[in-house]
């Protein structure tokens, strides 16, 4: 397996620029996860590691050699895509053997290689089925296994899972990031779905519009978001966002909003003019002495929790709340957020104004 590392890497389509001057680093035998929404450019840098697109300045390095402008044939990696593309008039056995075929492979090296991976992946019994009338699932099976059967320095994965049901899905992800752990294989893999990515990834880059956002281990990103974008994208429901004026010096830990005061972890730099209060709906708690008042406009119940939505001076805001507490639409409480837990946002450039040790809050324009 192997290290990748992307440096200052950007992909222009003639005027459309995809990527960004992107750069970050996947450590040998990590799950990392490409994370964005719809065209911010997740899997154009995905196909830039397999050499499916070539890119249009930068360097990617593949286990320590620079592999920028080499074509996939020469890169040893394995790419898994959204539909199987397997081969139709083949089984499942021929499936898995073919790329090993197609390298001049000794039969039984082949052989012992295909027993081995359907062992692995629970398809053994199924090897001489024709393809056509398998499951999403086992059609999954096939194409990981027509993957891993190489033993290729890294596999590359773009919404391998896209196609499947949710309740498969979610079967399917704890089964590939448990196939992960027994092989230590370097897997890059792309996905739209942050809770997917928060469940399966050792490290999560997150992009929007060509540019990385934030990257690091997926607490880091929950707690403490480099970037508002990141704020908003990851969570469920995401964070609650409050507008405010003011005037703030580096190192200040507090900051008053509708009259109320808060604490807030220290700045890292100053800021005045519009800025944004953040901060999450577990970490809002309904206590009817708090200064700052909000009015319950809904609620959702969840099975074990509620989520209650309240009007406030400066904006909605969402907590997180038993179920069994009794909570209807008109009542009016007060509002107290954990110190700790909030971050501060310019609201001209989107970027947090705290620094957190070890978030990972990079961005790259």
């Amino acid at each position: 397996m192997a290290q990748i590392r992307i440096r200052n890497v950007r992909k222009d389509f003639g005027a459309f620029n995809a990527v960004k001057s992107s750069t970050f680093t996947i450590e040998d035998g990590e799950f990392f996860m490409l994370l964005g929404p719809s065209g911010c450019g997740k899997t154009t840098t995905l196909r830039m590691m397999a050499g499916l697109e070539l890119p249009t300045s930068g360097e990617i390095f593949i286990d320590g050699e620079e592999v920028g402008q080499k074509p996939a044939s020469q890169r040893d990696i394995a790419f898994v895509f959204q539909m199987f593309a397997l081969y139709p008039h083949m089984n499942v056995g021929r499936n898995i053997a073919y790329p090993l075929h197609s390298q001049g492979m000794p039969r039984a090296e082949v052989r012992r290689r295909v027993d081995e991976v359907a062992r692995i992946l629970g398809i053994s019994d199924i090897l001489d089925r024709p393809v056509g009338g398998l499951s999403g699932g086992d059609r999954q099976r096939v194409a990981l296994g027509r993957a891993i059967v190489r033993d290729p320095k890294a596999f590359l994965m773009d919404e391998p899972l896209g196609a499947l049901d949710a309740e498969f899905r979610e079967h399917m992800s704890l089964e590939l990031r448990a196939l992960h752990d027994r092989m230590g294989a370097t897997t890059v893999y792309v996905t739209h779905d942050q809770l997917e990515a928060m469940q399966m990834g050792d490290k999560i880059v997150v992009m929007n519009h060509g540019v990385v956002e934030q990257f690091g281990v997926p607490q880091d990103i929950y707690d403490w978001p480099a970037t508002r974008f990141v704020a908003q994208f990851i969570g469920s429901p995401p964070m609650n966002f409050l507008g405010f004026h003011g005037m703030l010096g580096k190192g200040t830990t507090s900051v008053t909003l509708d009259g109320a005061q808060f604490e807030v972890p220290a700045l890292q730099e100053g800021a005045h003019g519009d800025l944004i209060f953040g901060v999450r709906p577990e970490h809002v708690h309904l206590d009817d002495a708090a200064p700052y008042r909000g009015r319950v406009i809904a609620t959702e119940y969840l099975g074990t929790t509620q989520i209650v939505t309240l009007d406030t001076p400066l904006g909605p805001v969402k907590t997180r709340v038993a179920s069994h507490r009794a909570i209807r639409a008109g009542d009016t409480t007060g509002l107290r957020f954990d110190a700790r837990t909030i971050t501060l946002f310019s609201a001209e450039t989107g970027r947090a104004l705290q620094s957190h040790g070890n978030a990972g809050g990079l961005r790259h324009g």
